[in-house]
């Protein structure tokens, strides 16, 4: 069964300044040298396969990124400076909705508890973006979302191709659709800064578990839903990214 998927001195100056606060502005990447534990082991043998510990924090990570990239998403919205801006943040909030909801759906049938919050430094992009205006915002909004998709982008491919439990491949499926299509329009904006985002990407801090951990939810405590929003009418499936001059 198949779960539906539901951006002459002065200008110079000015130039590098920005670059270089945009730099700054970045709280340190994703987090630690690698996972606690054997993340090939079995945790649960489910009808739909075996799950180990990397299906498992997989499915976990991907809801804990809809938890900030989707309030994210409709902060840019409301704040971006440019159509280009607007429609990324459209985008972040319906692919999010979209992955939320199998998040949800597949995580009772997996045993899987699923976090309310994002992690202490996934809230910390969001407090970091929101303290910025106009370009500025733009930029740091733009260039923190780059990095973390770029990062998140290999590990889907590895769950794809290593997982053996169906439910955890169809999420990957969509994953991997919806974070092309993020990367795809936050580089439309024009805003992206290759050099950093590819320093960021493969060079991330070492941060404490604690850090890096979306908290568990409390006893009795409901699901948050990431509200579906048809009435964007945005497809983030299968971008086909727009041809442009290299930046030079």
């Amino acid at each position: 069964m198949r779960l539906s998927r539901s951006r002459i001195g002065v200008v110079v100056l000015f130039g590098a300044m920005t670059l270089t606060l945009t730099a700054l502005a970045f709280p340190a990447m994703l987090g630690l040298d690698k996972a606690d534990g054997n993340q090939n082991r079995v945790v649960a043998a489910t009808k739909f396969g075996p799950l180990t510990e990397a299906d498992r924090d997989f499915v976990v990570k991907v809801r804990a990124a809809g938890l900030w990239e989707y309030p994210l998403g409709e902060i840019v919205m409301e704040r971006g400076s440019t159509k280009a801006m607007k429609t990324a943040g459209e985008h972040l909030v319906v692919g999010h909705a979209g992955l939320d909801a199998m998040c949800r759906e597949i995580s009772p049938e997996l045993g899987i508890t699923l976090p309310n919050r994002a992690s202490p430094q996934q809230e910390g992009f969001v407090t970091t973006v929101k303290s910025k205006s106009g370009k500025e915002f733009d930029s740091s909004a733009v260039n923190i979302m780059r990095v973390t998709h770029g990062q998140i982008f290999p590990a889907i491919a590895k769950i794809r191709a290593t997982t053996k439990n169906t439910l955890v491949r169809q999420l990957a499926d969509l994953a991997n659709d919806t974070v092309l299509d993020h990367i795809t329009v936050l580089e439309k904006t024009g805003l992206v800064e290759y050099d950093q985002v590819t320093f960021q990407q493969t060079g991330p801090a070492k941060l404490p578990r604690e850090k890096v951990t979306p908290p568990p939810p409390q006893p009795g405590e409901r699901v948050l839903v990431l509200k579906p929003r048809p009435d964007l009418n945005v497809n983030t499936a299968s971008p086909t990214p727009t041809p442009s001059p290299a930046a030079p």
